[in-house]
């Protein structure tokens, strides 16, 4: 893997739609750089308006600003209650959707016992969650699945059931937007906001299982969803290690100009849609059956990707980017060489880079963004719980020589 592959860039990670803001800019009559520096031009003058007005109203308490009317005020009251009322209808529609899915596989041999459950996040948004335990009390530990934009928890449940079969308690949830938690459909306000709930949410299954050691798993935006959670130090504590499939660690816009303007849109107009940003889809599997699924899932967003979104992505990629060195979590990596959703030899310079101590990459040749929905899921699932009991016999190992 010497030269890059060709990665679709700003992808919504599930559905590889892209956004094609300025895509002809460099064909247009002026320079690129002429509109770069007219954008950020335009960029600076507008937060300085913003800064100087909200400093005006600040420092002047004897002129208030005018209050609007009161049939400005009616209506926008109207349109909010309009707005909230939508957003709710929508996700008791895909709750109960969430709820009815089979949570086991038929005649696949193994017994567990399965839940489903509503956990109220950091800001106090419900967040749908599901659990897989194997008929069992001797857990080797327990795994938590943190799923990719735009898809949802219950697309892992096959994983899950292998996972039981080799006596991992599993434990999904899904995000502010997804599945059947609250929020507008594909909407994500922060990333931010996810990783702490990401993190509230391992607080709570630690404290319900105590002393089973417990993982992280995350896949695409996901994946980088849990290795920012990792990088706090409370986090770290109460992890065995982090499993990261195909993550989302170099996210690049489809023209260096976005990122200039992304903060301004995502302010303005967070939820917006582009519209013209569906294109045909970027192959996640090489399995037609788990692409027909995955797209004809209800509960699998396949809309347009939202501004407020898509700068999220973007914003935790480049803190990830800046901080490879800082990684001291135990860590697996799995990257396909032929995803073009997320670039595979990012995950190699976060290898190579990482800080941590106990660490292991899989590269699979040919191998596209969607991993354990690949014809191969059952041996890369298998990689995985055979770098679980790596990690844990090695703990086992230092308790042993640290007693002696």
């Amino acid at each position: 893997m010497e030269s890059s592959l060709p990665v679709e860039e700003l992808t919504s990670g599930a559905s590889g739609r892209i956004i094609p803001l300025f895509k002809n800019l460099r064909r247009s009559v002026f320079s690129y750089q002429t509109y770069r520096r007219l954008i950020i031009f335009i960029q600076s003058i507008f937060l300085w308006v913003i800064l100087l007005s909200r400093w005006r109203f600040s420092t002047s308490p004897s002129s208030p600003p005018p209050s609007p009317s009161a049939a400005t005020t009616t209506v926008l009251g109207k349109r909010r209650k309009f707005a909230l009322r939508r957003d709710e209808e929508d996700t008791q529609r895909r709750r109960a959707l969430a709820e009815a899915l089979d949570m086991v596989v038929e005649n696949d041999g193994v017994s567990c016992r399965w839940n489903t459950s509503l956990f109220f996040g950091a800001r106090r948004n419900a967040l749908f969650c599901r659990s897989w335990f194997p008929v069992t009390d001797e857990l080797r530990g327990i795994i938590i699945i943190i799923h990719g934009l735009n898809e949802h928890s219950g697309r892992y449940a096959h994983f899950a059931r292998q996972l039981n079969s080799c006596n991992f308690g599993v434990y999904a949830m899904d995000w502010i937007g997804h599945g059947g938690s609250d929020g507008l459909h594909g909407y994500v306000p922060s990333l931010d906001h996810v990783v702490a709930d990401t993190g509230a949410f391992l607080e709570k299954v630690k404290f319900e299982n105590p002393g089973i050691p417990c993982f992280l798993f995350g896949h695409s935006t996901g994946g980088a969803v849990v290795l920012k959670a990792a990088s706090y130090p409370h986090i770290e504590n109460m992890l065995e290690g982090i499993i990261l499939t195909s993550p989302a660690l170099r996210v690049k816009p489809a023209n260096p100009i976005v990122s200039a303007v992304a903060p301004i849109f995502s302010l303005v107009a967070p939820r917006y849609q582009f519209k013209g940003s569906h294109k045909r889809g970027i192959p996640v599997s090489r399995d037609p059956a788990a692409l027909v699924a995955k797209y004809s899932d209800p509960l699998v967003y396949t809309g347009p990707l939202r501004v407020r979104t898509g700068h999220e992505i973007l914003r935790i990629s480049y803190y990830l980017m800046r901080n490879f060195k800082s990684v001291t979590v135990p860590f697996l990596v799995l990257h396909g060489s032929a995803d073009r959703v997320t670039d595979p030899l990012a995950s190699q310079d976060l290898y190579n880079e990482a800080a941590s101590e106990f660490k292991d990459i899989k590269l699979y040749d040919g191998f596209l963004h969607d991993l354990l929905f690949e014809p191969e899921r059952e041996e890369i699932a298998q990689d995985i719980i055979d770098w679980m009991h790596k990690k844990l016999d090695s703990g086992n190992l230092e308790n042993v020589y640290s007693q002696c």
